[in-house]
C-alpha cells in the first residue's frame, strides 16, 4: 500500500532539497556567502567539496542542515582503500551526506564483486556515524543492463540514495530500486520543476537554486489575502 503523501508545504520541499556547491571555481568567500544563505533558507543538506566541509560545518553549527560531500569526485577514479580513508576523514569532520562515484571502469569490465566490496565498505562506514551515502555513475557509458546491476549491487549495499545522471534515468531506477531507496535528480532550478517530478518519499533534488525555489513556494503557497 503506497503511503500517503504528506501536505504540500514549503518545509515539506526544503526537506527534499540538497544544495549544491560543488563549481570547483568558486572562492571560499562566496562558499561562505552560500552557506549563510542554506541557513537562512534550511534546505535537508548542503554538498560541499572536500576542501570546504570544515569551513561548512562551522559556519552551519547549531542548523539542521546536514554537510555532505562526495567521495571519488567526479570520476571514480580512486581505488577502494582510498575512497574508504575520504570518507572516514570526511565523517570524521562531520560530514553527514556521504556520496559515492562508482568508476565505469569497473562496471565496464565487468567486476562486479569489486563494486560490490567498495559499496558495503562505504555503507558500513555511514552507518557507524548514523550519515546516509548517496551513489553516482555515469548512464552516458553504461549499457541499461550494467545500470541494472549497479542498483542490484546498491540494494545489496543498502545504501541511502543513488543520483540519477539525468531526467531519462528516473524510470530505470525506480524500477530496480527498493522503494525505501531514495532516488535524487540533479539541475533541478525551479518550484514546477520540483512540482511535477516530487514522488513523496522517494526523489530528493540536488541543486544550486534553492533560494529561488524556496521563494516561489511561499509565493504560490501563501494564503491568500483576507478581506476587509
Amino acid at each position: 500500500m503506497t503511503p500517503e503523501a504528506p501536505a504540500l508545504t514549503c518545509e515539506t520541499v526544503a526537506a527534499n532539497l540538497h544544495h549544491s556547491l560543488l563549481d570547483p571555481a568558486l572562492p571560499n568567500g562566496q562558499v561562505v556567502v552560500a552557506l549563510e544563505m542554506v541557513k537562512r533558507y534550511g534546505p535537508a543538506a548542503v554538498i560541499v567539496r572536500a576542501c570546504d566541509v570544515d569551513l561548512a560545518v562551522r559556519t552551519l553549527q547549531g542548523s539542521p542542515v546536514r554537510v555532505g560531500a562526495i567521495v571519488g569526485y567526479p570520476h571514480g577514479f580512486a581505488n577502494t582503500s582510498v575512497k574508504i580513508y575520504e570518507a572516514r576523514d570526511l565523517l570524521r569532520r562531520g560530514a553527514r551526506e556521504i556520496g559515492t562515484v562508482v568508476g565505469a571502469s569497473k562496471l565496464l569490465s565487468r567486476e562486479f564483486q569489486h563494486v560490490q566490496t567498495e559499496l558495503n565498505q562505504l555503507s558500513e562506514a555511514c552507518r557507524i556515524e548514523s550519515a546516509t551515502l548517496t551513489v553516482y555513475w555515469d548512464s552516458a557509458l553504461l549499457t541499461t543492463e550494467l545500470q541494472i546491476i549497479a542498483c542490484t549491487c546498491c540494494e545489496r549495499a543498502e545504501v541511502g540514495a543513488v543520483a540519477a545522471a539525468s531526467l531519462a534515468d528516473l524510470p530505470l531506477l525506480r524500477k530496480h530500486l527498493p522503494d525505501e531507496t531514495v532516488v535524487q535528480l540533479t539541475g533541478v532550478n525551479t518550484f514546477e520543476e520540483v512540482l511535477n517530478l516530487q514522488t513523496p518519499g522517494t526523489t530528493r533534488f540536488l541543486t544550486t537554486s534553492t533560494s529561488q525555489i524556496l521563494d516561489s513556494c511561499k509565493q504560490r503557497l501563501a494564503p491568500p489575502p483576507t478581506a476587509p
